[in-house]
């Protein structure tokens, strides 16, 4: 027997629910009508937004439900491209959500996929199909692995990436382990990016659309890839919005969520600067070390910066490059910036010579030679790249698939 708690506060108004399961079945509540349903029927069950989030909150941890062929966990953002994949998903469905950390300082934590109006879309979604719908918190361990790496990789001196991460390891990780316990035999995502069959193996690979995302997934271990769908992988964003209009759901004309959900909406360097990176004055250099300005810290700057730099030259200043260890940054003319060679650490997932490498989210691919190293891999690319950053994800393509993904160490 387990004995299952939670509450939740919402406008000085408070609600909770007390649960006694044995097994994955309520064998007692203090909520009416959840006493002899499974885990799996009661998290189906629609109420007041305060009493679903308790109830949501006492499931969420002790969540459970026996294999079932051909049932699906779809991963639910609050958006229109979960919901949709949800719909694509019918009709064994259990939609799942997780309920990340946010900035409490950020100015506009509602358009964050992971944020409360978000769960709270997810859910009323579910229930209006007649799904059931779990939430899982994850606020602690999200800020232990994917928030404070964000911020120690700029104190480093580098430009991390925190999407590439959360998406590709972190939630992945978190929504196959939930998909084992509901049951489940697959998980579903409203991604726009698809899976193929690629040397003799199942690989990532592009969406079919202008709206692609396989890079922010690059990281996703190919081993997972045999449970995971894509359904909206062949459309465009405009079919999918089409496509929940049509069935009538709430979410079909939700903005897009932003990028790094985290910081709710707020520029990225004043929330270093609340987050443990104080002001720290160090030297602004050029490629020969000579000083030539000042800085508060390595982590307002990254390579390929132009603007904000403060520096008074005769030709435009580029950032060239950061230091944390000694608290410099290094700028330049723009050719300066020019790199051939990258050494990125992480895994080429099938052996392969020629690939095109994509260093930034919103830069093109560059054809390159690629050899593996003993953490990762090196590319020697066919024509010099400006602005490539320590941190940033080096994902490789060979035709659509996606064969290899490392984080930028090293480039020149």
């Amino acid at each position: 027997m387990i004995e299952a708690f939670g509450d939740s506060t919402r406008d000085g108004e408070w609600a909770s629910a007390r649960l006694l399961v044995d097994g994955d079945r309520i064998v007692d509540a203090d909520v009416p009508g959840l006493t002899g349903l499974t885990l799996l029927e009661a998290a189906a069950v629609p109420g007041e937004t305060l009493a679903a989030d308790a109830l949501a909150n006492a499931i969420g941890p002790i969540f459970r439900a026996d294999a079932k062929a051909g049932r699906t966990a779809v991963a639910m953002s609050g958006g229109v491209d979960s919901a949709v994949a949800l719909l694509r998903s019918l009709p064994d469905a259990v939609g799942v959500t997780l309920r990340l950390w946010l900035d409490p300082e950020g100015p506009d934590a509602e358009r964050a996929c992971c944020s409360p109006e978000a769960v709270i879309a997810a859910r009323e979604t579910c229930h209006r199909l007649g799904l059931p719908h779990v939430t899982l918190d994850l606020r602690e361990a999200f800020h232990d692995e994917i928030v404070t790496g964000f911020v120690d990789g700029y104190a480093r001196g580098e430009t991390p990436n925190p999407c590439i991460h959360c998406n590709g390891s972190f939630r992945f990780r978190e929504l196959l382990e939930f998909a084992t316990r509901a049951g489940c035999d697959r998980l579903a995502t409203g991604h726009y990016a698809r899976t193929v069959e690629h040397r003799g193996r199942r690989l990532l690979a592009r969406a079919a659309s202008v709206k692609d995302q396989s890079y922010m997934l690059a990281q996703l271990d190919p081993e997972h890839l045999e449970r995971v769908v894509f359904p909206l992988g062949e459309q465009d964003k405009d079919a999918t919005r089409a496509e929940a209009a049509r069935a009538g759901l709430a979410v079909a004309k939700r903005p897009e969520s932003q990028e790094a959900c985290f910081l709710a909406g707020d520029d990225y360097r004043a929330f270093l600067a609340r987050h443990g990176l104080a002001p720290a004055r160090g030297a602004i250099v050029d490629a020969a070390g000579r000083a030539v300005g000042a800085h508060d810290g390595v982590w307002g700057y990254t390579p390929g910066q132009r603007r904000g730099i403060g520096v008074v030259a005769e030709r435009p200043l580029y950032v060239l490059d950061t230091d944390g260890s000694t608290n410099t940054v290094v700028v330049g003319p723009h050719e300066a910036l020019a790199r051939r060679r990258i050494r990125a650490q992480g895994a080429l997932y099938v052996p392969v010579g020629r690939v095109d490498a994509k260093l930034r989210y919103r830069s093109f691919t560059v054809p390159a030679t690629v050899s593996p190293t003993a953490d990762g891999f090196e590319l020697e690319l066919d024509e010099a790249v400006f602005g490539v950053a320590r941190g940033q994800a080096a994902v490789l393509y060979e035709g659509d698939a996606v064969v290899g993904c490392g984080i930028v160490a090293a480039a020149a």
